[in-house]
Order: C-alpha cells, then sequence, then structure tokens
C-alpha cells in the first residue's frame, strides 16, 4: 500500500500565524516553495498561505504586507492527512475539496506536503488525468 509519506516531499515547515505576509514569501523564496501551513500557538494547522494569496488578497489589493499576518488569511477550514493514509484517501481529500497542496501529520506534527507535482511523480497517467479533471473543474 502507498501512504502519504510515500508520496509527500518531506521537511514542510509551519509558519507561525502571528507572522506577517513579507515574512512568509521571504520563507517561500527561501525554501523554494509556493505555499506554508499556517500554524497556531500550540503549533497546530490554522490555515496554509500561498504566494498567489500574498498577491491577490493583500498586495493586488493595496494592502501593506508588512503587515497583514497570516493569521490574518487563514480561513475556511484546514485539509490535511495523516501520514499513514493510503494514496486513495489523498485523492479523495484533495478532489473532494478542490485543493492542489495538503499538509501530511504524524502524531500531531507535519511532516510534509503533497503537491501535484508530488502526484504526478507516483501516480499513473489516468489516477492524474482524474485527479486533475476533479480538482480543476468549475462549481
Amino acid at each position: 500500500m502507498t501512504t502519504a509519506a510515500d508520496i509527500m516531499h518531506p521537511g514542510a515547515q509551519w509558519i507561525p500565524a502571528h507572522e506577517t505576509l513579507d515574512r512568509a514569501a521571504e520563507l517561500m523564496a527561501r525554501l523554494n516553495v509556493g505555499a506554508l501551513p499556517i500554524s497556531d500557538s500550540e503549533e497546530r494547522l490554522c490555515g496554509i498561505i500561498t504566494d498567489r494569496d500574498i498577491v491577490v488578497n493583500c498586495v493586488a489589493k493595496g494592502l501593506d504586507p508588512a503587515k497583514m499576518t497570516c493569521g490574518d488569511m487563514a480561513k475556511g477550514t484546514p485539509r490535511w492527512i495523516d501520514a499513514g493514509a493510503d494514496v486513495s484517501a489523498v485523492l479523495d481529500e484533495m478532489e473532494s475539496h478542490q485543493i492542489k497542496r495538503l499538509p501530511v501529520i504524524k502524531d500531531k506534527k507535519l511532516v510534509g506536503m503533497i503537491s501535484e507535482a508530488d502526484l504526478a511523480q507516483h501516480l499513473s497517467e489516468d489516477q492524474l488525468a482524474g485527479f486533475v479533471e476533479k480538482v480543476y473543474a468549475r462549481h
């Protein structure tokens, strides 16, 4: 059985909710990633911030990324998957919520992220096509 831990990109890093968006952008650049899980004060997942969120929901609206926090951008219920979950559960979670990145948690700690690139390396062409169709479908 292929698990979330088998296909994830290990070494994901939290950004605390109190950190500003400019700090998030700096960390994304340093880590060469487009998204960071946001943690609350107890290192629990409270959202995900993407580079697109920073541009569209802050900069394009004339807001100051040095004053807005990651917590300001955390909306909705964050989705995640257990490291031991089967890859079919990963696909179900990502497809049903139309998300492109999924934090992987083990023993209540962040251990990795699964992105489209990770799926592309581990899925069959048919599985990948099904994923793309479901995630990018307009509702």
